[in-house]
């Protein structure tokens, strides 16, 4: 679930009070007022300095030209760079107290963010707006305002954005369960273990496959020293049997292994679970991720005990970075946060590579999401300055958002509900994390029906794999030779309004995550299953094994590797996929083409390649 924020810009200093108001989003509607007496948890996110050099910090330590590559930042560094001055925080602070029943209420700040516990009719009166229940369509509720809020034009200039204005919804896995054409089917299909071939990596995509395919045969030398983590939310398990099973059949030596549970938010596991489809994702990642890199590397699993978290990596970043938690919330309907004494406030260990399966939120630009993902995607690229990799799925509906069982694209720049298999054709929306580009976002290929591991992949056609460009993240300059050669020989001629030539533009790169081949262990059984859920953790536990490499011989992790996979130094690194198309919102979508494209990015790795070069730099 997802806090719509409000921006809070100064227009002219004659301005008394500013408000952004939004559309309830699709999905949700108004249910009642909120009741006057239900606490709740209000947010201020105060305006940082430094933001607008950030790329230039990290283009410092993650351009290969850079004489500072590799020079990741401390965190002491980075809190210092992008703490919000006292003197905002000062301000901001004074006008609360100066409007609030000091009995009933309480302020708590950290270094970003400062934080009240009061009633709904106090904010209604502080905020001069008002509060209601918004239910989902699933009929969740929650407590939110899409009237935004109001502040003095002098304080105003000094808070970023409001939590919470209204809620979107919940993290959404990219993992495909069933076929599109079986309508209500659910969970994964069941292969017997006769029918799994690692001659036919067509039909049932193994271990085997994947480092035939990717030239993946190293065996780690620094894991002690190396981190890697994926990261699950909500009721999304796995069962230390299956893991065993798997493990048994494609990598003997692991029998017993299981990951560093890290629980954030209360996140556990539950092996009780009657839901089959609950075990598919994170069982997908571990053993994907464990299997590829061995007995020797510790795999972090970041637990999140909720899908309803405000936005889809708060519970991460506050778990990462003290400085990004707040109070605990006591209304029990808005969101939960943690305060410093909170043992998921900034103790969680920080992976040197992180693989996410999930998407998030539409990436829009209006006052419902903007505020959001600017600001998420800012704390990914605080991370990328420590020298972490996050690496995230591009999702599995191409150029559309999913909002199952439709998807979400734009039509006169608003979200608008539509079928999958519609053919009215509308404008296309990227998907957060993967449009942030601090974030290296990972499409789908497949192997051909009736083609071996030897003959070249192509996009993924049981679905359209995710990508496009961002609406909200500019197109970052080392994108520009290989996306200005995409847009100008082999970009379809949609309207000047379809999609926005000058964003961020992804995939980044591409990994086999065909539905319905990838085999994984699930309650018992060998499964089929997929999606660019299975492309994820294929492509960093590459980069994990790479930063082994680096790590042996004395030099530091990758960090933000997005500079560099676009750089010359790493031409002939990756395969290059030229067929396939992702379709979406009534249209074709995009095609594969050669060089970069918003289908399957740059290509498929060859891990030799990547990690000779990778080798090279400092």
């Amino acid at each position: 679930m997802y806090l719509c924020s409000t921006l809070l810009l100064i227009a002219s200093l004659i301005v008394e009070s500013l408000t952004y108001t939004h559309p309830i989003p699709p999905g949700w509607t108004l249910h009642r007022r909120a009741d006057p007496d239900t606490k709740l948890l209000v947010r201020l996110s105060l305006v940082q300095p430094n933001l607008h050099n950030l790329d230039a910090y990290l283009l410092d330590i993650a351009d290969p030209q850079s004489p500072n590559y590799g020079q990741h930042w401390t965190p002491e560094r980075v809190k210092e760079t992008f703490r919000p001055s006292q003197g905002s925080a000062d301000v901001v602070r004074s006008w609360l107290v100066s409007n609030l029943d000091a009995e009933s209420s309480t302020i708590i700040q950290t270094d970003e963010v400062l934080s009240l516990n009061v009633s709904v009719a106090q904010a209604e009166r502080i905020f001069t707006t008002n509060y209601n229940v918004y239910r989902a369509n699933n009929g969740f509720e929650r407590v939110g305002c899409h009237q935004g809020h109001n502040f003095p034009a002098h304080v105003a200039e000094h808070v970023e954005f409001v939590w919470p204005s209204l809620t979107y919804g919940g993290p959404r896995l990219t993992r495909r369960n069933s076929p599109p054409t079986v309508k209500g089917a659910r969970g994964p299909r069941v292969v017997q273990p006769s029918a799994i071939d690692v001659k036919h990596c067509d039909d049932a995509v193994t271990l085997d496959c994947l480092r035939a395919l990717y030239n993946f045969h190293y065996d780690l030398v620094a894991a002690k020293r190396n981190t890697v983590g994926v990261a699950e939310f909500g009721t999304q398990y796995y069962n230390p049997a299956d893991l065993d099973m798997f493990f048994k059949r494609f990598a003997p030596d692991q029998v017993g292994n299981q990951p560093k549970l890290i629980s954030i938010a209360g996140g556990q596991l539950n092996e009780s679970d009657p839901n089959l489809d609950d075990f598919v994702e994170s069982s997908l990642d571990l053993e994907l991720m464990m299997g590829l890199l061995g007995r020797k590397q510790e795999v972090f699993l970041y637990e999140a005990g909720t899908m309803e978290q405000d936005p889809l990596s708060d519970e991460l970043l506050g778990a990462w970075d003290a400085y990004y938690c707040s109070v605990a919330d006591t209304s029990g309907i808005g969101r939960i946060a943690r305060d410093s004494a909170s043992s998921d406030c900034g103790d969680a260990p920080r992976a040197n590579v992180v693989s996410i399966s999930y998407t998030s939120t539409p990436d829009v630009r209006d006052s419902t999401f903007l505020p959001m993902l600017q600001r998420e995607c800012t704390e990914i690229g605080k991370l990328a300055l420590m020298g972490v990799t996050v690496i995230a799925s591009s999702g599995d509906f191409g150029v559309a958002f999913p909002e199952f069982p439709d998807t979400l694209c734009l039509v006169n720049d608003k979200l608008e509900m539509q079928a999958p298999n519609s053919t009215q054709s509308a404008d296309f929306v990227a998907a957060f994390p993967a449009s942030c580009p601090y974030v290296t976002a990972v499409g789908s290929t497949q192997v051909s029906p009736g083609k071996s591991v030897r003959d070249p992949e192509t996009a993924t056609f049981a679905f359209p794999s995710g990508g496009g460009f961002s609406n909200a993240f500019v197109r970052p300059r080392f994108q520009n030779a290989a996306v200005t050669n995409y847009l100008k020989h082999f970009a379809p001629p949609y309207g000047p309004s379809v999609f926005n030539r000058s964003g961020r533009a992804y995939p980044d790169v591409s990994a086999n995550g065909c539905v319905w081949p990838t085999v994984v262990a699930v309650a018992g059984n060998f499964n089929l299953t997929g999606g660019t859920s299975a492309s994820a953790p294929i492509f960093a536990s590459l980069i994990t094994a790479v930063n082994d490499a680096r790590i042996a011989i004395g030099k530091k992790p990758v960090g933000w590797i997005n500079p560099a996979l676009y750089s010359p130094w790493f031409v002939g690194s990756f395969n290059d996929v030229t067929n396939g198309t992702n379709p979406g919102c009534g249209t074709e979508g995009f095609r594969a083409s050669p060089g970069w494209d918003p289908v399957t990015g740059l290509g498929t790795p060859n891990f030799e390649r990547l990690l000779a070069n990778f080798l090279l730099l400092p």
